[in-house]
Order: structure tokens, then sequence, then C-alpha cells
């Protein structure tokens, strides 16, 4: 069998797995943040942090739960890194440095992910799994909690209240990342993932010598880093290292676990405002993305441009022979139009325009199908742009699911849309601009320069992955991306439950001749648009120094 044909037979499998899980699933997170009952383990939990999940909370109460929750897991997993050295099951490793405590901290705790460090060799067992696997169940469910709020905010009217986070948080947790993340593990390990707490062995190497080889609980976190859209990986290769990741089969369930929830999600929004055709017109929107890129994706790794390239059947460099081109291209989209960031093979490796596809599949938010829960309320928010453009040209007042699009919605939408490309653009320049880069990039010139602008897009957009060209374990890059990330995460949350607030308050208006169907193809062509005309263009000229010009060299 071709190359061609295993990666186009391999997207084939993957697109009709999803499309058989994605009504029950999404139909059954529907019924998860409605349900009027608790679970007693969850009554448990409440009565620990205190916390009336049958209270409804004002988005200020939402946002203020929010944020008070994520400062406390930062400041506890800052803490656990800084005292892991009198920690047992610390494997010998000492205490992490101050900076990087502080970048990793923010990293897992606002579902980036990014790692300058080598796991293996840094985090012992109690870090990795009370403090880095953790966030990546609680961090995916806070992005889960801000996107349901969104859409009570839709789907209510004449009131301010968008439910209970603590609530959202919770079942979020326990009813569905859990359970699925426990299947998967049990899957992983089936087919040759790791999962113990052994300590430090000398391994014999094929070629002779000896390399030493830590132990751990690797396929529970595989799947949680998975399925949370997390990206952490438990070995400096992450996704590509055996361990993680055995074989091409379960390569192909970790693309699986990555997409499942963010494209269900849209099921559970129809669900929820009552109209499944809406669902399905978000629906379409990220999956014509998603296939376009992986399409693009694969041609530009395939592309024969010298007898390497094609005595190898395509770009080899830097991918695994277990995934191969076609498996390993699947992989780089997917983690890329999602804020995994988990890695399969060396996206430095890939060609000038297939790490040019890369970034721009997060720099147009990772909405195509997007985080868990952020690629949902990203995608919302680009609904609101599309249909304020479509009023604009025919002149209506624009309206969204029954809610007319004002000047503060607008505010709200635009200031969501700025804030990451300022954030990577900014922080970009002033890292070419002070002396620190020459001593971080390995790479000179065009490529260099991709290397910069994939940290910040990467920290900005809270995705992780990187090109792995870069040093940044150094203090400005651990400061900088720690606050690139910071900011990337929470004050879009800011944004879209100050919006959902607003639309909740609306009473809804009746939809007439004029109202543009936002559930018919030709929103679905308007959105897709909007989506690569307001945000993709706005990279265009930071791509055309960095990817653009190494590609077309």
């Amino acid at each position: 069998m071709s190359p061609v044909l295993a990666g186009f037979l391999q997207l084939l499998a993957l697109m009709g797995v999803l499309a058989l899980v994605y009504i029950p699933f999404g139909g059954y997170m529907a019924r998860v943040y409605t349900s009027p009952k608790h679970l007693r383990a969850e009554k448990w939990i409440y009565k620990g942090i205190g916390a009336n999940p049958d209270a409804e909370m004002t988005w200020p109460a939402y946002l203020r739960g929010v944020l008070a929750f994520s400062a406390v897991s930062v400041l506890f997993l800052y803490l656990l890194q800084r005292f892991q050295g009198m920690l047992p099951g610390s494997l010998g490793f000492a205490s992490v440095s101050p900076a990087q405590s502080f970048n990793t901290a923010v990293s897992f705790v606002t579902n980036t992910n990014w790692q300058s460090y080598y796991g293996e060799q840094t985090m012992g067992h109690v870090v990795q799994t009370a403090g880095l696997a953790v966030q990546n169940f609680v961090s995916a469910a806070v992005g889960m909690a801000v996107a349901v709020a969104l859409v009570r905010g839709f789907a209510r009217s004449r009131t301010g209240e968008l439910g209970n986070f603590w609530a959202d948080l919770v079942r979020g947790t326990v009813r569905i990342l859990l359970p699925v993340a426990a299947v998967a593990a049990v899957l992983l390990v089936a087919a040759g993932a790791i999962q113990n707490f052994s300590g430090i062995h000398e391994v014999g190497q094929f070629m002779g010598g000896t390399q030493q080889w830590n132990g751990g609980a690797v396929a529970s976190q595989e799947a949680i880093k998975e399925l949370g859209t997390n990206g952490g990986g438990y070995f400096n290769a992450n996704s590509a290292h055996p361990f993680e990741n055995p074989t091409a089969l379960t390569n192909l369930l970790e693309i699986f676990l990555i997409l499942v929830i963010p494209f269900c999600l849209t099921r559970t929004f129809g669900v929820l405002v009552g109209s499944a055709k809406q669902g399905y017109a978000i629906l379409a929107t990220m999956a014509t993305i998603w296939v376009g890129f992986t399409l693009l994706m694969t041609a530009a790794e395939f592309s024969h441009h010298g007898p390497a390239l094609q005595a190898a059947g395509g770009a080899m460099e830097g991918k695994e022979t277990r995934f191969g081109v076609g498996g390993s291209a699947i992989f780089s989209v997917a983690t890329t139009l999602t804020s995994t960031g988990a890695v399969d093979s060396f996206h430095s490796s890939f060609t000038g325009l297939g790490g040019g596809i890369t970034m721009l599949g997060m720099m147009l938010g990772e909405i195509a199908p997007g985080g868990v829960g952020s690629g949902l309320y990203g995608m919302l928010i680009m609904a609101v742009i599309a249909v304020f453009i479509a009023g604009l040209m025919v002149g209506r007042t624009p309206e969204y699911l029954g809610k007319k699009i004002g000047g503060r919605e607008m505010k709200l939408a635009a200031c969501y849309i700025l804030v990451t490309p300022t954030l990577v653009l900014v922080c970009t320049a002033a890292s070419m601009a002070l002396p620190t880069p020459p001593h971080s990039m390995l790479n000179p010139g065009a490529h260099g320069f991709s290397e910069v602008l994939y940290a910040f897009t990467s920290a900005s957009n809270n995705n992780g992955s990187a090109f792995a060209g870069l040093n940044a374990n150094t203090d400005w890059f651990n400061t900088m991306t720690g606050l690139a990330m910071l900011f990337g995460r929470f004050l879009p949350m800011v944004f879209v439950l100050a919006l959902a607030g607003s639309l909740a308050g609306q009473r809804p208006v009746p939809a007439t001749t004029g109202t543009l169907r936002t559930d018919k193809p030709l929103f679905t062509g308007l959105l897709v648009g909007a989506i690569l005309i307001v945000t993709g263009l706005t990279y265009f000229p930071a791509l055309a120094l960095g990817p653009l010009a190494e590609g077309l060299a």
C-alpha cells in the first residue's frame, strides 16, 4: 500500500469513528450540564470546597470562580515543583528552578502544557501525577465550563444568570473526562503504553552501551493529555515516544481523543439552544477547515522535491517510521487546530510550507475544532463577527440565535479577537529586538524567526507545541511565554463571559424574512471566510518573514 493511500484511509477511518459518536456523545454532554441531580461523589466534592452547586451565578461571579480556582491551582503546582526534592517518588530529581516552576505551573493551569524541560529528567512521580495530571483534567473542565456558560447566554433571556461554575467544573471532570480517559488509558496499556511507578533503569541499546529510563503512570496521563487537549508529554519526545504512543493504531486513537470532545460539543451546543441545525452549521465550519488543512499538510509533506524525498516517499525527516508521513500530517493538524500541543513528529523538520500550516492553524484561534471548550466559544465569537459583517452588507441590525448583536457585543467580540494577535506579535518583536534570541535559536534566518514566532503563537493560543529548535529554557522565554499563556487564556475568558452575560439579559428577537439563516450552508461559507480573513490575514506579514520565505526559497 502506498504511503499516500495509507494516510487517506487513516483520515477516512478517523472521520467515520467521529461521525459514529457525534450524536450520542454530544447529547450525553448536554444532559450532563442540564441534569438537576448531583452524584454522590460530586456532593462530597461540593461539601469539601464549600460550594452550593444549585446557586446561579452572574457573569462576574462566574468569572471570579474561574480566576480564583486557577490562581489557587497555579500556586499549588508552583509549590509542588519547588519542594519536589523533599517529596517521595522524586526519583532523585532536584526541585525545579523558580522561573521554570512558574512557567510550568502557568502552562498546565492554562491548558497550554508548554514544556521547556525534559519530562523524564525533571519531574518525579508525585509532580507528574498529583500536579500535572490533575491539571490536565481540571484545566480542560474549566474551558468546557466557560463554553457552556456562553451557550447559556444564547439560550437564556431576561436574566443575568449563567449557571454555577463549581457545578460545571465538577460535572465536566467527574462525568465526562474521568470515565472517557479511564477507558482510553486501558486501551493504551493494552496496546503497549506503560503504566507503573518504577524507578530509573539502565537499558541496553542496539548499538552498544546503555541508557537510563524511568517508568511512570504514562498511559493514564497520555489519555487525559489528548482527551483534554492538553499536550504535555511524560517524556521529552512526547507522543513520538513508544512508551506514550507505541503503534500506528494508538496514534490514530490519540488523534481521535484530541478531536472527539471539541467536535461533539457542537452537538451539545445545538441541543442546549434548541436547534440541532445550529450545531451542524458550526460543525460544518470546523470540519471544512480541519479537512482542508489536513489535505494541505499532507500534500506539503508528500511533495517530492529531491532524490532523498523521492526515495523516502515524502519528507520523512523528524517523523516516526511507525506513523509515516500520513499519520504525522493528520496528527500535526489535529494538535495545532486544537489547543493540544502534543506532537508525534518534529515540527521544526517539516517542510517550510508544512510548518507554516501548523502555525496558521494556531493563529486562526484554534477553533477548527479547537480546544476542549475553548474551540466552541472561539467559534461562537467568530459567528458573532460573521453575522455582524453580514448585517453591514445588507443594512440590517445583526442577530444571532435570536439575540441582537449591538455595540456592546461587538466591542467584546473585537477585544476577544485582538488579544492573541497582540500577544503573539508584540512578544515576537520584543524577543527578536533583544539580544536573547541569538543565544536561543539554533537556526539562523527565516527558520530561526519561525521558531520564535511559533513559540509565542503556541503560548498565546494555549497550544503548547514547539518547533523544538528553540532553547526556551531561559529566564526571558520562561517569563514571557508564561505571561503570554496567562493573558492568552484568561483575558479572552473575561470577554466571553461578559458577552454571555450581555446576551442572557436580552429579550429574544423573533425571526423575520430578513433574518440571516445561520443554520444554512451560506452561513457556513460566510463563517469560514470571516475566520480566514479576519484572523488569518492578521498574521500574514509575520508568516511572510518566516515559513513562507523559507518554503518559497
